[in-house]
């Protein structure tokens, strides 16, 4: 008797897993319905106009669209970066105009805030639509509602539809320029490093800077090193210039940095073989290597299957300086001279550095600032005496007499390129005294 009863326990027991399964398997294929395209209207032309800034407001301001991509790594969908109010915005669709049939089609978006908001009302976020079987749209509309009228519409270009063959091996992103940027000799310094290591583009995401930093910039666009994305989000939201949340009102932080990151990854998915996400006073300086190239060649051949290679913060303080390489003709540009600052701060016990990282971008989802949150392949950890980033700003451990401090003159190996280089940049751009 006991083994019967045994028995039909087990049945019982059987009979609630396959019942449960079936539930989970027909509420997915519901999902997945519900989010398929479809045909609302049809016999039409794409009219609605296309968004050409770099930031477009939805109507009701609680959505922001930075871009759209095709993102064909597990199925084709749009994926468009954004920012969304992460309580407010709980639907959006999607709006494909094919312009082969003449066939609109309607897809309920998948709305992925990114865990990674430090607490502000407002966050990252991706939206995801399948996109329409027969049809490689060219444009996607957004809307709050499957009804509507679509030429009221902005329309957002899919990029990266067509593959392209890489044009360059490292792009470098910087992601927010603000506060009136001005420290320029630095910022020369940091490009001309990245060049010497082996950067082709430098993308920055621009709110503002100073008059003197805007005639770099110049130079260096007219170069082909940078490209600037206008990042005007100080018009859309109130921004903080710190990354978490205090109760002030402000609406995301430091100036939307995540998503300008993540923006960054896919706009140079295609075209570029690593993206490198650090700020314009943060060097990766390889210790083993003489460049990024063959750095990352012989990180890939002992790391098979890694796709984010992180390396670790050290800062050099700026208050600290060596009497070395102090150069006249570059002390009337304003900014850090980071050849004299060779002394960095030792690691502080249970402070874990923080690291920022080079990327395969065809393997990254979504990621963060110190790390990535979702990527296909691991995440390795480069050991500093492979590489560390050279950080040059102001202290953190400010009490540390200077004989505490740890003397690096890595920098130095690359005294001789970078001085003659910045000499180049300075006298091009008229900002050094003329010999």
């Amino acid at each position: 008797k006991m083994c019967a009863g045994k028995k039909s326990y087990f049945a019982v027991a059987v009979c609630i897993i396959t019942v449960t399964s079936m539930l989970a398997v027909s509420y997915l294929r519901l999902q997945r319905l519900s989010h398929q395209p479809k045909v609302i209207q049809e016999g039409r032309r794409c009219r609605g106009k296309i968004a050409n800034s770099t930031i477009t407001a939805l109507k009701g301001n609680k959505t922001f669209i930075i871009s759209s991509y095709f993102d064909d790594r597990e199925s084709k969908v749009t994926r468009l970066i954004g920012i969304v109010h992460h309580e407010d915005v709980k639907q959006l669709y999607c709006w494909f105009c094919c312009q082969g049939n003449g066939k609109i089609y309607v897809s309920k978006a998948k709305i992925d805030v990114h865990s990674d908001r430090f607490g502000f009302p407002y966050g990252a976020a991706d939206i995801v639509c399948l996109e329409p079987e027969n049809c490689d749209p060219t444009h996607v509309s957004i809307n709050q509602s499957p009804h509507g009228n679509i030429d009221q519409l902005p329309r957002f270009e899919i990029k990266n539809r067509k593959a392209k063959t890489f044009s360059v091996d490292f792009t470098v992103c910087i992601s927010a320029m603000f506060g009136n940027y001005n420290n320029v000799l630095q910022f020369i310094q940091s490009m001309e490093m990245y060049k010497i290591l082996g950067v082709q583009k430098v993308v920055i995401y621009k709110n503002n800077c100073s008059h003197l930093m805007e005639k770099v910039l110049k130079f260096y666009i007219e170069e082909g090193t940078v490209e600037i994305i206008p990042w005007p989000i100080n018009s859309h939201l109130r921004v903080s210039s710190t990354w978490h949340f205090m109760q002030d009102g402000t609406h995301i932080g430091y100036y939307g940095q995540i998503t300008a990151l993540n923006d960054c990854i896919y706009r140079n998915m295609e075209r570029s073989k690593f993206v490198v996400l650090n700020d314009a006073d943060e060097i990766i300086l390889p210790l083993k290597h003489p460049n990024w190239k063959t750095m990352m060649k012989s990180l890939q051949e002992q790391n098979p299957g890694t796709s984010v290679f992180l390396f670790e913060n050290h800062i050099f303080p700026e208050t600290v300086s060596s009497h070395m390489f102090n150069i006249s003709s570059w002390n009337t540009v304003p900014g850090v001279n980071i050849l004299q600052h060779v002394y960095r701060e030792p690691d502080r016990r249970d402070v874990i550095n923080p690291r920022k990282m080079i990327v395969d971008p065809r393997k990254v989802i979504q990621t963060s600032v110190h790390s990535v949150l979702r990527a296909y392949g691991n995440s390795v950890n480069v050991p500093m005496d492979v590489a560390l980033i050279y950080h040059c700003r102001k202290a953190l451990q400010r009490d540390l007499p200077r004989e505490s401090l740890i003397r690096d003159t890595t920098l130095w190996r690359y005294n001789t390129s970078l001085i003659m280089n910045v000499n180049k940049v300075l006298s091009q751009t008229m900002l050094q005294a003329q010999k």
